[in-house]
């Protein structure tokens, strides 16, 4: 019941936002808390209602939220910085070989 719960709050929190038609949205962690329906929901709706001139940034540690929103740019932070960027690839890289892939 309490993923359900939090799969409503987060849906009307996105629709709120798309309702605005921002040219820029920041998403921080909103995979938290939801089961991979909830997630699968969630990035369908906003991968068809957000405006196409809208960019869109995805802060999450865990990359099941990123295969369904499919992201043209992958940035990895450490420390407040970006310390590699790139594509999927990078994402794949790192759920493979964890940050060992960095070092090489």
């Amino acid at each position: 019941m309490k993923v359900f719960l939090e799969e409503k709050k987060k849906r009307n929190e996105i629709l709120q936002m798309l309702l605005l038609q921002p040219k820029l949205v920041i998403l921080d962690e909103i995979d938290s808390g939801l089961d991979v329906d909830a997630i699968k929901i969630i990035c369908e709706g906003i991968k068809s209602n957000l405006l196409t001139n809208s960019s869109l940034i995805v802060i999450t540690h865990y990359p099941r939220i990123l295969n369904y929103l499919k992201p043209d740019f992958v940035h990895i932070m450490m420390d407040g910085k970006i310390i590699k960027s790139g594509n999927m690839e990078l994402v794949d890289s790192l759920e493979k070989d964890g940050y060992n892939f960095l070092n090489n």
